[in-house]
């Protein structure tokens, strides 16, 4: 079991989508930067981020260079996504998610974001 938002969470993420075929399907050879900055967590902000380049994708605990998009919510958001109680889209729509940057982009790669979810959803996380 990883503690969320860890580095070990941010490893066993990296290993589920690059073995998960319908995210390494939507994903493609994309290249995207998306950076997630986490607020008012049990142990304050954290940010981490998703790097898709040549076919293959990485998830990390840090900051992204230059992103292409920058997702803004809190640490009860963060973690309703996770466990697939709340929809990411639904997130947005509500203002429950802030996002900054490439839009298009973003929307382009839609249905990687929805693979991303059914990759990661029997990991076993601490929350």
């Amino acid at each position: 079991m990883s503690k969320f938002l860890s580095e070990e969470w941010a490893a066993e993420v990296t290993a589920a989508l690059g073995q998960h075929p319908g995210f390494k399907n939507a994903i493609g050879s994309a290249e995207l930067g998306i950076q997630f900055e986490v607020s008012d967590g049990p142990e304050g902000d954290a940010e981490y981020y998703l790097k898709a380049s040549g076919g293959n994708s990485i998830m990390a605990v840090g900051t992204l260079e230059t992103p292409d998009v920058t997702v803004r919510q809190t640490y009860d958001t963060a973690t309703a996504i996770s466990k697939g109680e709340l929809n990411t889209q639904t997130a947005f729509m509500t203002g429950k998610v802030k996002v900054s940057g490439n839009l298009a982009k973003l929307m382009m790669h839609q249905s990687a974001i929805q693979q991303w979810n059914l990759a990661t959803v029997d990991l076993d996380i601490d929350y």
